[in-house]
Order: C-alpha cells, then sequence, then structure tokens
C-alpha cells in the first residue's frame, strides 16, 4: 500500500513540477504568473530547468530500476524549491494562498524524500568532508535570501493587479 501511494505522489508531482517548469524554459504563458516578469529572464530558465530536472529525477530512476538513489534527492530538491517559492509569495500581498499551496507541495516532497531514503543507502559512498564547502557556501546564501525577502517586496504592475483577489 505505501509503495502504491509513493507512486501516486512521485507521479502527481512529478507531472505538475514538469509542467510548471516547461512554461519557464520555454517562455511561453510566463506574463500570467504573476512576479516572474520582475525576474531576470536567465534565473526564469534555471528555475524552469531546475524544476524538470527535479520531476524527471522524481520518477525516471525508479521507473528504469538505475540510480534509484536519486529519487529520494529530488524530492527533497523539489521540497526546497517549493519553499523558496512560498518565500516568493509571501512577498506579494494577496498570495497567502499561493504561499500555502508551495508550502503543501514541500510537504509532500518531503514525504516522498521520507519513504524513499532507504534508496539512498545504494548510492556511491563520498568522504563527508566533501560537504563542508557547499555547508559553507549555503548558510550565507540563506541568510541573504531571508535579508532580501524581508527587505524587498515586489512591485506589482497594474496588469498583475487583476490576477490578485483584494485581501481579506
Amino acid at each position: 500500500m505505501l509503495e502504491t501511494a509513493l507512486w501516486t505522489a512521485q507521479a502527481f508531482l512529478g507531472l505538475f513540477f514538469f509542467a510548471a517548469g516547461l512554461p519557464k524554459v520555454l517562455g511561453r504563458g510566463i506574463d500570467r504568473w504573476i512576479g516572474f516578469d520582475s525576474l531576470a529572464r536567465p534565473l526564469v530558465i534555471v528555475i524552469g530547468v531546475t524544476e524538470i530536472a527535479a520531476a524527471v529525477g522524481l520518477v525516471a530512476p525508479m521507473l528504469v530500476d538505475m540510480a534509484e538513489w536519486t529519487t529520494p534527492l529530488a524530492a527533497v530538491g523539489i521540497g526546497v524549491v517549493s519553499l523558496m517559492a512560498s518565500g516568493f509569495h509571501i512577498r506579494v500581498a494577496g498570495e497567502a494562498l499561493n504561499s500555502v499551496e508551495c508550502a503543501l507541495w514541500a510537504a509532500l516532497a518531503g514525504t516522498i524524500a521520507i519513504g524513499r531514503w532507504p534508496e539512498v543507502s545504494d548510492a556511491p559512498t563520498i568522504s563527508s568532508d566533501v560537504l563542508i564547502g557547499p555547508i559553507a557556501a549555503i548558510i550565507p546564501a540563506t541568510i541573504a535570501i531571508l535579508i532580501v525577502l524581508t527587505k524587498r517586496p515586489i512591485e506589482l504592475r497594474a496588469s498583475d493587479q487583476q490576477h490578485i483577489a483584494p485581501a481579506r
């Protein structure tokens, strides 16, 4: 039963993030999404490629029975992207519901990562010293992102205002 639930969640999350990432990469239909016009095009492309790669990594390795250990890592990546998107939506007035939605996507991704975590035991081993560099980069980057999120709200154009429901 757990296996069926995990596969269902993986397929659902994978399809969603593939569908969310594709317009960002192609640049079509992105104008309907609030806030993306205020981001640099290369950043939007990186976000889209990341979402597509994570969606494929969530399902494909287990389907082809190779490198299954990447599936929980893809789920963790989707969780991180979703939490960052939640912060992005918090900055926009009237986007609280979208922020909660992104947090729910992160929770689903986290659940998949936990359910599939035993697959990581088959991963190639690396020295724990390798983690020092990424940790040293991630901590200050996270602090900087949090400062930017709290100090710089998104400026909405008049065309974006019509997509936002009035705050209650």
